[in-house]
């Protein structure tokens, strides 16, 4: 199980290098327009981002669990913050990718302007990196183990 989890944090580094730096370039490579706002390597990251979400999930879970086993009246530790805060930026950041995602995969949905989905994208991409970076270093060095 710990080359598992090694494995996982090497694709959870990879992901949030992948994402940041894309999202840092993609300006300088691609000019937007109104029919297409973003460029077509989206729908290739949009797939390590499924799994960094989904593996971050599960393994920020797990750790979160593995914390909460010393009980409610413990103290508020490092480890409690960062577990917690990885387990529930995950949260977040899976529902707004997934609700976004499905929204660019279905044009019928239009509950939401152009405006909204590309603030979305903004956090998503913002975010996700920060997460899958810090998870990823952590199942590297070991921590985390439930």
């Amino acid at each position: 199980m710990h080359t598992f989890r090694r494995i996982v944090g090497v694709v959870l580094i990879v992901t949030a290098v992948v994402v940041a730096v894309h999202t840092v370039i993609e300006p300088l490579y691609y000019a937007s327009t109104e029919a297409s706002p973003y460029s077509p390597h989206w729908s290739k990251i949009n797939l390590l981002t499924v799994l960094a979400v989904v593996l971050g999930v599960i393994f920020s879970y797990i750790r979160k669990r593995s914390v909460d086993r010393e009980g409610r009246n413990a103290p508020v530790t490092r480890e409690f913050l960062a577990a917690n805060t990885l387990f529930y930026g995950f949260l977040f950041i899976g529902i707004l990718f997934f609700w976004n995602w499905f929204n660019l995969l279905s044009p019928a949905f239009t509950a939401v302007g152009m405006d909204t989905v590309s603030l979305a994208w903004i956090i998503i991409d913002a975010g996700l990196p920060l997460l899958a970076g810090a998870m990823g270093i952590s199942l590297l060095c070991g921590n985390g183990d439930g």
